[in-house]
């Protein structure tokens, strides 16, 4: 019996090593965040459907901030609609903390408020029940 429902929600937490860096000033692609919706899409199926599912597609990724290595980045995926054998996911990452290599090579801080980087809409399917 499955267990998808509007509203439920996965969220992960991930600390963004320096090996990842892509660009100059320490910036990571936007592909390492959509590996980490997949990774929370994949926990959201098997809570809900006792089954890792497969990501179809995404109809909507928007990249509104840069994410930095030394960052911890929260990543969250919620469904938005059930279908028979679909569900639609609301992804959404904020960075909760940033590394300051401006005081320190290992400073960094907790921000006042989390900073919404990538939002984004996906389709997930699994098995019939």
């Amino acid at each position: 019996m499955s267990k998808a429902e509007v509203g439920l929600s996965v969220t992960h937490r991930r600390y963004v090593p320096y090996s990842h860096a892509h660009y100059a000033g320490h910036l990571v692609d936007g592909a390492y965040v959509l590996g980490l919706f997949g990774d929370v899409a994949t926990e959201v199926c098997i809570v809900a459907d006792g089954d890792e599912g497969l990501f179809a597609s995404y109809s909507d990724v928007q990249f509104l901030q840069p994410l930095r290595a030394g960052d911890m980045v929260e990543v969250t995926a919620t469904i938005t609609r059930v279908g028979t054998r679909s569900r639609e996911l609301g992804f959404a990452a904020h960075v909760v903390c940033r590394g300051r290599p401006d005081r320190s090579e290992s400073a960094a801080e907790v921000l006042a408020e989390p900073l919404l980087i990538t939002r984004a809409t996906g389709t997930v399917v699994v098995p019939v029940a």
